[in-house]
């Protein structure tokens, strides 16, 4: 058998989430409720209005079907509760902010040299962040790399958010 195509594959992104977060945004529509429940605590009704409003047409069970999707993985939760007229209802809201773009193909080249000087400066403060797992082997190891970036992540999104108030 002969190789017909070939290619070294670089890794250029690390992806930091759970199966559990994964499996709930995989349909888009959880992902629009999170998108959405970013910008502000909702009701159900009020979901499945910007829902169609965006184009997804479901019906009002359906679209409590996916928060308690996104409620059960930890990607939403109750903000808070209002009772009117011995009804109850409850506003939901998010703590995670989705970033859906798409990377030009042009981006390794018009990035690289910031990519190196960002990458030098942020391999000294990781150095300091090595965490200690109690885990041995390459399971350890990557379990470090997670908590790593998990950290990093973090830290970005604290700041990304100050900047967006200011």
């Amino acid at each position: 058998m002969s190789t017909l195509l070939e290619k070294q594959i670089k890794v250029n992104r690390i992806v930091t989430t759970s199966t559990a977060h994964a499996r709930a945004i995989e349909d888009p529509i959880r992902a629009k409720i999170v998108e959405t429940l970013y910008h502000q605590a909702l009701s159900a009704e009020q979901i499945s209005t910007a829902l169609k409003k965006a184009g997804y047409k479901k019906a009002l069970t359906t679209v409590r079907h996916h928060l308690d999707i996104l409620k059960e993985s930890s990607l939403i939760e109750i903000a808070r509760i209002e009772e009117s007229r011995g009804a109850i209802t409850k506003f939901y809201s998010t703590s995670t902010k989705l970033l859906d773009f798409q990377t030009p193909e042009d981006f390794d080249s018009t990035y690289s040299k910031t990519i190196l000087l960002t990458s030098a400066k942020i391999e000294k403060i990781l150095k300091g962040l090595k965490p200690k797992t109690g885990k041995k082997g390459k399971k350890s190891k990557e379990y470090s790399q997670y908590l790593v970036m998990e950290i990093m992540n973090r830290a970005m999104t604290s700041i990304l958010e100050k900047s967006n108030k200011k």
